[in-house]
C-alpha cells in the first residue's frame, strides 16, 4: 500500500510536467525557461531513476521515469533555441 501511494503522489507530481512540455513544443518559445534549472533537474532526475534502479524501488524508478521524458524534451528544446 504505500508503493501505490508513493507512485500515485510521484506519477501526479511528474505528470505537472507534461504541460510544460506541450507548451514548449508548441510555440518553440524557450526564453522563460532556466538552462541552469533544467540541467540541474535532469541530472537529478536522472539520477533518481538509477537509484530507483538499483534500490529497485519502483515507486522512484516508475515516477522518475515519467519525469525524466518531459524534462528532457524541454532541455532539448532550450538546448536547440540557444545552440541552433
Amino acid at each position: 500500500m504505500i508503493t501505490l501511494l508513493g507512485i500515485i503522489a510521484g506519477i501526479c507530481t511528474s505528470i505537472s510536467f507534461i504541460p510544460q512540455a506541450i507548451q514548449t513544443i508548441k510555440t518553440k518559445n524557450t526564453e522563460g525557461i532556466s538552462l541552469i534549472t533544467y540541467i540541474l533537474f535532469f541530472i537529478g532526475v536522472s539520477s533518481w531513476v538509477v537509484y530507483g534502479a538499483l534500490k529497485w524501488d519502483l515507486a522512484v524508478l516508475l515516477t522518475n521515469v515519467v519525469t525524466l521524458v518531459p524534462c528532457s524534451v524541454i532541455l532539448g528544446l532550450k538546448l536547440k533555441s540557444l545552440y541552433l
